[in-house]
């Protein structure tokens, strides 16, 4: 498909370039009626501005670069959200860049929003990202620099994220009230704060009632898949748990599938909670419990500690913690 520019709607008008130019910035000079006329060309023919080309025309940058692990994730979209009505009520645009989780994409979209000299860049690091070089480079660029959601705590820059320890702690307390003896923690890999800090949720909760929190009470398990391959081994050994906390919705959905296939009964026999609050566990049968994370929340405050920087507030970078809910469904009694 050709892209339309000024050009195009000039010719279409049999008017000059720098007419229309004009009547788009809403020029005074321009009259109305022209500028009614260049304004509904310009929506017939489809026409977009160039945004980078208008930042260095008027002076100032209004684009900010996003990173996202995955745009189709539940969490990440309502993340996005956040980020691009608080931009948008600001006069900002954002330019997406999704990694789909994976690191070498994520250090090829920073160095492309360095490098087209972005206002400022809000990223959601990948499960893969242990090297922050990249990320370090942004900062001796001069570009402001917000993580979201998964915290990397020797960076030096403003970060916005869940409260993943609280929330934690609080699902397994819940679990143990209501009189679960042994649960067990399926997490991501440890190379994530996400995932070291939920995994201390659980721990500091079982220890401070009194109760094992060893390795066998760990497993490495995020996916729907990967629940439903090893929720029967787990529930068929010797040590079988009476209540899962999973690190996501999905992984939950999985032990829950996996659970019902070996009939097991929940909540009688087998508590389950996940962790987000994903549409999943709506649609789940019974419906799932689950920590409830606040995406659009996260989005709103990350974007706005970023305008604060571009406002040059030169404060010590800080990290802000967004509290979780408990939402208690069907699959705990």
């Amino acid at each position: 498909m050709k892209h339309i520019t000024i050009k195009d709607i000039a010719r279409e008008l049999n008017i000059s370039v720098s007419t229309v130019s004009r009547a788009l910035q809403n020029h005074p000079d321009i009259s109305e009626r022209t500028k009614d006329l260049v304004r509904d060309c310009a929506r017939q023919l489809n026409y977009k501005p160039n945004l980078m080309a208008s930042n260095l025309r008027t002076c100032k940058n209004t684009t900010i670069g996003v990173v996202i692990p995955e745009l189709n994730h539940h969490f990440f979209s309502s993340v996005l959200d956040g980020i691009e009505q608080a931009a948008n009520e600001a006069g900002y645009h954002i330019v997406i860049c999704q990694t789909r989780e994976d690191v070498q994409k994520e250090i090829e979209a920073i160095h492309t929003l360095i490098t087209t000299r972005v206002a400022g860049i809000l990223v959601g690091v990948s499960k893969q990202t242990s090297d922050l070089q990249h990320l370090k480079e942004v900062l001796d660029s001069g570009i402001p620099l917000i993580l979201y959601d998964r915290p990397c705590p020797s960076l030096k820059c403003d970060q916005v994220v869940s409260d993943d320890y609280m929330g934690a702690y609080n699902a397994v307390e819940y679990l143990l009230q209501t009189g679960r003896k042994r649960v067990m923690c399926l997490t991501s890999s440890m190379q994530l704060e996400v995932s070291r800090r939920r995994y201390q949720g659980w721990r500091d909760a079982l220890q401070h009632y009194g109760l094992p929190a060893g390795e066998d009470g760990v497993v490495e398990c995020d996916t729907r898949m990967k629940a439903i391959v090893d929720t029967p081994l787990i529930l068929q050994s010797d040590n079988k748990p009476d209540a899962f906390f999973c690190v996501n919705d999905d992984c939950a959905a999985g032990v829950l599938h996996a659970a019902k296939i070996l009939g097991v009964r929940i909540p009688e026999d087998l508590a389950i909670c996940g962790f987000s609050d994903a549409p999943i566990c709506r649609a789940t049968m019974p419906m799932l419990t689950t920590v409830q994370q606040h995406g659009a929340e996260i989005g709103r405050r990350a974007m706005t500690k970023l305008l604060s920087r571009l406002d040059g507030d030169d404060r010590l970078p800080k990290t802000e913690m967004v509290p979780t809910d408990l939402i208690v469904r069907e699959t705990t009694l």
